[in-house]
């Protein structure tokens, strides 16, 4: 079973769907027993939804960006 740590450097792939099958399906099980998680995830979701509508559409670099400020937030909440 992924670790909750693994699910946030995983999250941008899921949302974007680039994981392979098998690790999309652990990270799915995961969120199934994990509320911390399935509350992380669909917050970054409705991050990355906000962003174009705050200032148009986001560059990849400032998506990276916010994504690196969330999982450093992360690491010390």
């Amino acid at each position: 079973m992924l670790k909750c740590r693994e699910i946030v450097e995983h999250a941008d792939a899921l949302l974007a769907t680039e994981l392979s099958p098998g690790r999309r399906m652990a990270v799915r099980v995961h969120l199934l027993m994990c509320r911390h998680c399935r509350r992380y995830v669909r917050q970054l979701q409705d991050l990355l939804r906000a962003v174009p509508q705050m200032h148009g559409r986001a560059s990849d670099a400032e998506v990276a960006k916010v994504v690196r400020a969330v999982r450093e937030h992360d690491k010390d909440a």
